[in-house]
C-alpha cells in the first residue's frame, strides 16, 4: 500500500506559483481542484480524503530550503515532456533531463517552481 497522502506547500507568491501549478499538477495526475479562501487543492482520482492532494498556500515569510518533491514518470518521454512543461510554464531547470549516477537508470530532471520550490521528476528503468 502507498502511504502518500498529501503536501502542503507554501509559496511566498500565489499569483506567481498558481499559474505553474495549474499547468504542471494535472500532468502530474492531480485533475480535480477543491479550491477554498485560502487553500489551492489539486487531488488525484479517488475518494477524498484518502485520494492523494496537493494543497498549496500562502505565506509570505516563506524562504525556500533544502526539501525537494519527487515524482515518478512512466518512461523516458514523460520526463522530457514534463521538463518542456516546466520551461513553458515559468520554471527552473536546475539539471537534467539526463542519466543521473545516482543508478546506471536513473533519468531525472531537477527543477524549481517560480518560487523557487525544488523538484524532481524520475524514471528508472531495467
Amino acid at each position: 500500500m502507498n502511504k502518500f497522502s498529501h503536501i502542503d506547500l507554501r509559496v511566498h507568491n500565489l499569483e506567481i506559483a498558481l499559474p505553474f501549478y495549474e499547468g504542471l499538477l494535472p500532468s502530474l495526475g492531480f485533475t480535480r481542484t477543491f479550491h477554498s479562501a485560502n487553500w489551492r487543492v489539486f487531488a488525484a482520482e479517488g475518494e477524498l480524503p484518502s485520494a492523494p492532494y496537493f494543497a498549496i498556500i500562502e505565506d509570505t515569510n516563506h524562504k525556500p530550503n533544502g526539501n525537494l518533491i519527487g515524482f515518478w514518470a512512466e518512461n523516458r518521454e514523460e520526463v522530457d515532456r514534463i521538463a518542456e512543461l516546466v520551461k513553458e510554464l515559468g520554471g527552473k531547470i536546475n539539471s537534467g533531463p539526463q542519466l543521473f549516477p545516482i543508478s546506471p537508470t536513473y533519468y531525472a530532471v531537477y527543477f524549481e517552481d517560480p518560487c523557487g520550490n525544488a523538484y524532481e521528476i524520475v524514471h528508472r528503468f531495467n
